[in-house]
């Protein structure tokens, strides 16, 4: 299996183990040491320890969902394809509606529209963000809805941390201040697990927020970071090149999208479902863009 080959990554693995070492310890140091001594006795305990364990549940569930699920990965042939006769293909290809179809020479595959390479997953991707070390895994077609949904989750579950563990240092601030403080080892115990706290979720929460917010550009804009890149690319060529050549730096492999309004753009990542279950790691198949259907071969001859 390909995606066993992915999660391969010394990388990623060392990225999977710190995230939910992150996630359990985080979980440890709110029950333990913010919710139990600042609200115990009090319904606000359960409360906000169910509510904040039902985030880090969604925040795993989306996780797993992201490192496990195919992120689009374009079938191999189960023969080796002749290439020879491609360039007498090109219009053919157009007149069966293949156009920006390409050959990856690391596959020695036909690759479909907007597909790339991973160097690290060895396997080309259908509309590919990028390979992601906190999933070992790329973010593609298929998973980007499970990664947004796990960085949404990792910012609620930061800010709620934060909200706890300020709000217990101010309650155990008051009641030194009324009663005797005392110099224990266990209360700079405390204190040490505040800030580890606080500095693990301001640094994941800005992280997560910054890539969030990218990600949902990248919907809206319907353009993926590589077409980004490539896009800026090919303008700063042109415009530093004679209007004669300019015409020679636009890649075949990348026709003009048209443009789609932007709830659109969402349901084709979160599905046509309510808004509601776009919160939710359930499966969802997205509309078919231009009725393409993916496969190791194009619909033309070879």
């Amino acid at each position: 299996m390909a995606s066993l080959r992915c999660r391969r990554d010394p990388c990623g693995v060392i990225c999977l183990v710190l995230t939910y070492f992150s996630v359990f310890y985080a979980d440890y140091v709110v029950v333990q040491y913010v919710l139990i001594p600042a609200y115990s006795g009090s319904v606000w305990c359960s409360l906000h320890g169910s509510v904040f364990n039902l985030i880090l549940l969604l925040l795993l569930a989306c996780h797993s969902k992201a490192v496990f699920s195919d992120p689009g990965m374009v079938p191999l042939p189960d023969t080796a394809i002749d290439f020879s006769d491609l360039r007498s293909q090109t219009s053919r290809m157009s007149e069966r509606g293949c156009e920006g179809w390409t050959v990856c020479s690391r596959c020695e595959t036909y690759r479909p529209p907007r597909a790339h390479h991973c160097r690290v997953c060895q396997r080309c991707i259908r509309r590919m963000d990028h390979h992601c070390p906190w999933i070992n895994n790329c973010v593609g077609e298929l998973n980007q809805k499970y990664f947004i949904q796990f960085l949404f989750y990792t910012g609620m579950a930061c800010l709620y941390s934060m909200v706890l563990v300020v709000s217990a240092w101010v309650w155990r601030i008051r009641t030194e201040r009324e009663g005797d403080p005392e110099e224990t080892p266990s209360k700079h115990l405390i204190v040490a697990h505040y800030i580890i706290l606080l500095v693990e979720s301001v640094l994941f929460g800005v992280f997560v927020m910054v890539i969030f917010y990218d990600q949902l550009v990248s919907i809206i804009t319907d353009e993926t970071p590589i077409e980004q890149m490539r896009n800026r690319l090919i303008i700063k060529d042109r415009s530093s090149s004679s209007s004669s050549s300019s015409s020679s730096l636009q890649p075949p492999h990348h026709p003009a999208h048209t443009r789609k309004p932007k709830l659109a753009l969402l349901r084709e990542v979160f599905g046509r479902g309510s808004v509601f279950c776009w919160l939710l790691p359930l499966h969802s198949s997205p509309p078919s863009v231009g009725g393409i259907a993916y496969s190791a071969l194009p619909d033309y001859d070879v």
